[in-house]
């Protein structure tokens, strides 16, 4: 199933090249949600040049004293690329919300801010597709302590993977609060059932080729419908995520 996939997501490339498209897909989700997995998929067949993943740090003390957004918009694609965040803007709602690394003004601040943003960007040309990875908190744990077992793992360990699951509830509310009032119709946001790696890739990748129209689609394949992703609806979020 990965293989045929592979292929679409070269024929999506491969449209994004030749119509001069802007697309931005924002993976955000909890620590060890499968992101960097997911992207790692995504891109293992996609044209190096036209293809960017932005996975950036703690902001420096200069970048601290600009707009909020700058350091994100020197990364935004250009005509005709394709480029994947891991973790993005969003950052704001989540970590730094919880861990007490922005103020409770920057925090509302970023609600007036992002939708006029996102707009902008939007009627700018770019496409932008945002996905949440939610897992239980038993799977989390599980491989939060994996990862400190495998030694090929350990650029992975952050300091805050040792508070995720005592903040576990902050982070569930945080989320909620973040995918109600930031599920825009121009930039929408698609919640992910991430518990089983293989299979939150494979239903992933489908919606996104499935929500861009491109030469030589294989309809039939992205016709199939794996009930791990959905609309960040209110009903959705009170009823699916853990």
């Amino acid at each position: 199933m990965l293989h045929e996939l592979f292929i679409e997501l070269v024929k999506l490339q491969k449209e994004v090249i030749a119509s001069d498209l802007k697309l931005l897909v924002i993976l955000e989700g909890r620590d060890a949600a499968g992101k960097d997995g997911t992207i790692k998929r995504i891109i293992k067949h996609l044209s190096p040049r036209e293809t960017k993943v932005v996975a950036l740090g703690k902001p420096t003390d200069f970048q601290e004293r600009e707009w909020y957004f700058q350091r994100y918009t020197a990364h935004l694609p250009v005509s005709g690329e394709f480029v994947l965040f891991n973790r993005s803007w969003y950052n704001r709602l989540g970590v730094e919300k919880v861990m007490g690394f922005c103020t409770n003004k920057e925090y509302k601040s970023f609600f007036s801010e992002v939708e006029s943003f996102e707009n902008g960007l939007v009627e700018g040309g770019f496409i932008i597709l945002k996905y949440y990875l939610d897992i239980s908190k038993n799977e989390q744990q599980k491989r939060l302590d994996d990862r400190k077992k495998d030694p090929l793992k350990q650029w992975k360990i952050s300091p805050l993977d040792e508070v995720a699951q005592k903040h576990w509830k902050d982070y569930s509310d945080a989320r909620d609060e973040m995918l109600l009032k930031t599920n825009f119709k121009h930039a929408p946001w698609f919640v992910v059932n991430a518990d089983n790696k293989k299979a939150t890739r494979i239903a992933l990748i489908t919606h996104l080729l499935g929500r861009i129209k491109y030469h030589h689609q294989n309809e039939k394949l992205l016709s199939e419908k794996y009930g791990l992703v959905d609309p960040a609806t209110p009903e959705i979020i009170a009823k699916k995520l853990y």
